[in-house]
Order: C-alpha cells, then sequence, then structure tokens
C-alpha cells in the first residue's frame, strides 16, 4: 500500500507545538501526509496522539508552527478545512438520544449537504456502515463497535477528502475491530485520505505509512517495511515458565539490549550477536535459575520491537 509517486501533500505541517500549562502535549510536529495514503500516528497514551489530530483539524490552536490542509491555513482557514475533512474523536460524542437515521440526518445538516444529495447519500452509508437494519435504533442502544460505524458514517456525510480517526478501535471487540478496518480499506480504495491514531502497534501493519509518537515528539516516519528494516539486532522469541523471571534472567545478559513482554511470551533483543550464539546465551541463562523452556527461536522484528527500540535510544531518533 505505497502512495503514488506522483501524488501531492494533502497535509502539510511545519513545527506545530502545543503546550497546557507546564505541559509540551506536542512539540514541533512537522509532518507531510499524501494524498492517498493511510497514515497511522503510532503511540501510547500520553504520546500526543489526540492533541495532534486537533491541531491537524484547527480545532486547536498552535502555540507555535504553521500548516495547511489542502491548500488551507490552518490558523486562517479553519472553516475550509472543517469542510475538507471528517472526523472521529477518541470517546462516541453523536446524540444518544437520537437514532441512526437522526444522526445522520443531523450531521447532514450541520455540514449543509444539500437536500437532493442527502437521502442517496444517507443510503450509501447505511449499506456501508451494515447499519440498514438498525437505521431506528438509539444511538444509546448500540454496541461499542455499531457506535464507531455510526460516528464514522456521520464523519462521512458530507464526503470528505480527508478523514481522522483518534483511536477508532480502543475498547471495541476483535471483530468489530476487523470490520472497522474493513471500512477504511473500502473508503481508501475510494480516494479518501486518512489519519488514523492508535495505541495497538499491530495496526501500523495496516497503515501506508507510519508516524511513531512518544512524549509529543515525532520521532520517526516510514512504511512499515522500512521501519523494520531500521531495526538492529537479534530477536529472539522465547516461551519459559515464570515469565517474569525469565524475563530478569535474560535482561541480565550482557549482550542483551532488551527484554519485553510479547503476548505470553518475551522478546529479547541481542545487539552483535548471531541466533545461534544468542540462543545458546539464553538457553544457558535459563538453566542457571532452573526455568522451564517450552521453545526459543529467532524471529524478525515487529513493529513494536523497531518502537520500542527508538524510544530506548534517543540517538537513533529524528
Amino acid at each position: 500500500m505505497n502512495s503514488p509517486s506522483s501524488a501531492k501533500p494533502l497535509v502539510s505541517v511545519q513545527g506545530l507545538t502545543r503546550r497546557f500549562g507546564q505541559v509540551t502535549a506536542v512539540d514541533g510536529l512537522t509532518l507531510e501526509v499524501m494524498e492517498g495514503e493511510i497514515f497511522g500516528l503510532i503511540g501510547p497514551d500520553g504520546a500526543g496522539k489526540t492533541t495532534s489530530m486537533r491541531l491537524l483539524l484547527g480545532i486547536l490552536r498552535p502555540d507555535a508552527g504553521s500548516g495547511h490542509v489542502g491548500g488551507c491555513d490552518l490558523i486562517r482557514d479553519t472553516e475550509s478545512v472543517t469542510t475538507l475533512t471528517g472526523y472521529v474523536s477518541q470517546r462516541f460524542s453523536l446524540y444518544e438520544e437520537l437514532s441512526v437515521e437522526e444522526n445522520l440526518t443531523l450531521f447532514a445538516d450541520l455540514y449543509g449537504v444539500a437536500e437532493s444529495e442527502r437521502a442517496p447519500r444517507l443510503e450509501r452509508l447505511m449499506q456501508f456502515s451494515r447499519l440498514g437494519p438498525f437505521r431506528d435504533r438509539l444511538a444509546r442502544n448500540l454496541s461499542g463497535g455499531m457506535k464507531q460505524k455510526l460516528a464514522l458514517s456521520c464523519a462521512l456525510i458530507h464526503t470528505p477528502r480527508l478523514l481522522l480517526l483518534d483511536e477508532p478501535t480502543t475498547g471495541v471487540d476483535p471483530l468489530s475491530r476487523r470490520d472497522l478496518w474493513r471500512l477504511l480499506f473500502d473508503l481508501w480504495q475510494e480516494g479518501v485520505t486518512i489519519i488514523v491514531s492508535t495505541p495497538y502497534m499491530d495496526e501500523a501493519e495496516r497503515c501506508s505509512r507510519v508516524g511513531f509518537l512518544s512524549g509529543g515528539k515525532l520521532i520517526r516516519t516510514g512504511t512499515p517495511e522500512e521501519l523494520r528494516g531500521q531495526f538492529r539486532g537479534t530477536i529472539l522469541e522465547v516461551f519459559a515458565e515464570r515469565r517474569f523471571e525469565a524475563r530478569a534472567a535474560l535482561a541480565g545478559i550482557e549482550a542483551v539490549e532488551d527484554v519485553n513482554l510479547f503476548g505470553e511470551g518475551l522478546h529479547a533483543t541481542f545487539r552483535n550477536t548471531d541466533a545461534t550464539q544468542a540462543e545458546r546465551r539464553a538457553r544457558e541463562a535459563l538453566a542457571n535459575e532452573r526455568i522451564g523452556v517450552r521453545s526459543i527461536m529467532a524471529v524478525e522484528p515487529t513493529i513494536e520491537d523497531v518502537y520500542f527500540q527508538l524510544t530506548r535510544d534517543p540517538s537513533r531518533q529524528l
């Protein structure tokens, strides 16, 4: 899912900074998002994702920096930016006392959708989101996944060029999460540019390009393939008894750079060590602590491994 080489930036910001009192939530954000991309802003809670989204939408004014969305100045042309964008916030923010159809109609009013276009757009969104059978159900009675689909549909009622979603799958069940990403891919194939923030590193793999946020700073951007290619070291995936004791034992090996929990296992990063030697050292360290080993094998780095390495070593950041 690489962007065409001829694509132009739809979003271009330079040095955006936003402070809340003594806290710098976003620190010098410089970023371009090309037309036709699914761009992922990846980072844990507190990394600056929501504030970055609101700055890109013109909802928040930056303390420093500048930017454009679709040629519109983020500071001087915020109303024009609104017409170009759709936004799904982190928390469900629609009208729970209204039905699915009433929410869509209200947002059509808010965005000034022409009367002649409303019925076909509404029907298309009902089909797109599979909310048609629930059009008369009150929003408060929808499941978490259905609420997110309704929020997405309301953000699309005016056919925006750019869609921004702030952690749309947080708290959503796995099936609804998969369905939501299917909808995003459908939109992307229709030419909508998408910026999605998420704390889930596996969702980075679904994006055409990714930006890592940490402490309000953008520390690296690239395709998932490029980012994995920048990883340095050998990773062993270890499944062992007494997982936390195993983690401590592995961390005590001189050549080990880091050990992280990964599912039911551990990912141990060795520096300047080939896979055979790394496995031998790992088995010795675990045997010395009388920790049983179910399996040890060398694996390719994940996006999560890359993020951990970059945030651990500031010299590798932008």
